[in-house]
């Protein structure tokens, strides 16, 4: 846009104007497409969202509602969007009471199984003729819930519905369910506010995580009508820098001596943030808080630094459990005392970004690394067992390299990872600077168990598949899988499903067992919540076997002695 207004001919736009136009244009098309009033432009928004295709297109949807919605009902729609809006009390099974009470349950029924998605089930079929009542504005509807009894929140969602239309009611029950599924992601959304703004999307996402919606401060900041948020400078989040997958035909053009190579873990990316005067915080790579699950680790993050790493489950010696292990510690509220016993938490460290006040982002990884490796010679005794320092993987050439990811699978590695020297550390996935060299997947060939109806654009097919293997004469299930297949073969998997269903589970459906899947899947598992005691990590479909006989999949033992490799 800035090359078509960029002339300096009689009458034409500057590029402010010509954006301020663009905005009221997209503005004024949602309003006559919608009817909706302002308090219903939350509703307008999730609709256009939708049935938008491209991302240009919702960035645009985004920047006019935060153009053209006033405060606060933008901000509590921008956490919405980004999932930091949380509602006390509205949750799917009230939902679900709510409707039931309304309607002939059976019809609710076959009506879900057919539509697929809660919201726009009980939106269709909520009977009409209610009150008349002016819709709710978005601040007055997390107003009034946050301040209702429990006992109350039933009816009071109840009259809003009431007085809604069918779409209303949709983005009403989007909006209490937190379940979006409209294609939009929390970084779309903060891209589209930075655009907004004009504002480097990396400094937004630092003053992000110490602001709660509905995020006046951030938006004065994004209106230039006040200064940028002040973060706790210690312990705030900083953005992750993140790789691209390494291509073959990268390797002809990339220098292996200005690369340097890392074991690439199999664990979960974190950001500790350590203090010796306030609270030690660790971070997810979303930027969430998760230092409630992993006190064993903030307990002894007490330095000031900021440090990138790997956090992984102590296993025997120096090595690092399996991934299985992590997961016993993963999305839990607290973690108990045993846990912290049997499953002792630790952070194999790669990076440091703050070292005191100073800043290192901006020196190069071989400067960086050395800061590091001193800060991680000077760590107390005491803090020792929550860090160590991960190891830099010696290469002559990219040949050589190969030949040391090719022994990744016997230790349990994810792969490699590859890192410019010369880097510094910045902010998102910039090219050419990091790459992840991931080992080659295993295949098994799996025979099609169940099938569940897909969410959004999906909701009309059967695209969530649960797979199993041969044990004797029975199949047990190993793995889900919903994505690696074209829209074409979607259309087909969903049609076998519907001519060879043997029974129905509401959503769900099971189909005799005559179609094979080539599984894709980064390693297998023990585990005691399946009842084949294997479960996959990253199944995807690799290939539809129209060809390959169901009993010719493979066997269970198979399977087991690829979870042995890992």
């Amino acid at each position: 846009m800035a090359e078509l207004f960029r002339n300096n001919s009689p009458g034409a736009l500057t590029l402010e104007e010509a954006r301020a136009t663009e905005i009221n244009r997209v503005a004024e098309q949602r309003r006559l497409a919608t009817g909706f009033a302002a308090p219903n432009a939350f509703a307008a928004l999730l609709d256009h969202l939708v049935y938008q295709p491209s991302r240009l297109g919702k960035l645009r949807l985004l920047i006019d509602y935060f153009a053209n919605t006033p405060d606060p009902d933008r901000g509590y729609g921008l956490a919405a969007l980004a999932g930091t809006l949380d509602i006390p009390h509205a949750k799917p099974a009230l939902l679900r009471q709510l409707i039931s009470a309304r309607t002939d349950p059976v019809l609710f029924s076959y009506s879900y199984d057919y539509v697929g998605d809660l919201a726009e089930t009980i939106a269709l079929l909520w009977p009409t003729g209610g009150n008349a009542a002016p819709p709710p504005t978005l601040s007055a509807i997390v107003a009034t819930l946050r301040a209702a009894p429990k006992s109350k929140v039933a009816d009071i969602i109840a009259t809003w519905m009431d007085g809604l239309d069918a779409t209303g009611r949709w983005a009403l029950l989007k909006l209490l369910t937190g379940g979006l599924r409209i294609g939009v992601s929390a970084r779309l959304t903060k891209t589209a506010l930075a655009q907004w703004g004009e504002l480097d999307l990396a400094n937004l996402e630092e003053v992000w995580h110490g602001q709660e919606p509905p995020y006046t401060e951030i938006f004065a900041w994004t209106e230039k009508r006040g200064p940028k948020p002040v973060t706790v400078r210690g312990t705030a989040f900083r953005p992750f820098m993140l790789s691209h997958a390494i291509e073959d035909k990268d390797f002809t053009t990339l220098d292996p001596a200005d690369f340097v190579a890392e074991w690439k873990w199999d664990g979960i990316r974190v950001q500790i943030a350590g203090s010796t005067t306030d609270t030690p915080r660790l971070f997810a790579r979303s930027g969430d808080d998760i230092s409630h699950t992993f006190p064993d680790v903030t307990a002894r993050s007490t330095f000031d630094a900021v440090l990138d790493g790997e956090l992984l489950v102590r296993g025997q010696g120096d090595d690092p459990a399996p991934f299985a292990d992590l997961q016993q510690r993963l999305n839990r509220k607290a973690v108990t005392k045993k846990q912290l016993e049997t499953h002792p938490e630790f952070v194999r460290v790669y990076d440091i970004l703050f070292d005191g006040e100073e800043d290192l982002r901006g020196l190069p990884w071989a400067a960086r690394r050395q800061r590091l490796d001193a800060f991680m010679a000077k760590l107390p005794a005491d803090t020792r067992p929550a860090f160590d320092l991960s190891p830099v993987v010696s290469f002559s050439s990219w040949d050589s390299l190969a030949e040391i990811r090719a022994s990744a699978r016997g230790t349990g590695m994810e792969g490699l990872m590859l890192k410019r020297r010369a880097s510094p550390y910045m902010s998102g996935r910039p090219k050419g600077h990091w790459f992840k060299w991931k080992r080659d997947p295993l295949t098994v060939d799996a025979v099609l168990m169940y099938a569940q109806r897909g969410h959004g654009k999906r909701s009309s097919f059967y695209s969530d598949y649960t797979f199993g293997v041969w044990r004797d004469d029975e199949l047990v299930p190993i793995g889900k899988a919903y994505f690696g297949f074209t829209d074409a073969e979607l259309k087909q998997l969903d049609g076998w499903i519907r001519n060879n269903t043997t029974e129905r589970f509401g959503p769900v459906r099971a189909v005799a067992p005559g179609l094979v899947l080539e599984v894709a899947f980064d390693a297998a598992q023990r585990s005691s919540r399946h009842k084949s005691g294997i479960a996959l990590r990253f199944p995807r479909v690799s290939r539809i076997r129209w060809d390959k006989p169901a009993a010719e999949a493979d066997r269970l033992e198979n399977v087991a002695k690829l979870a042995e490799r890992n």
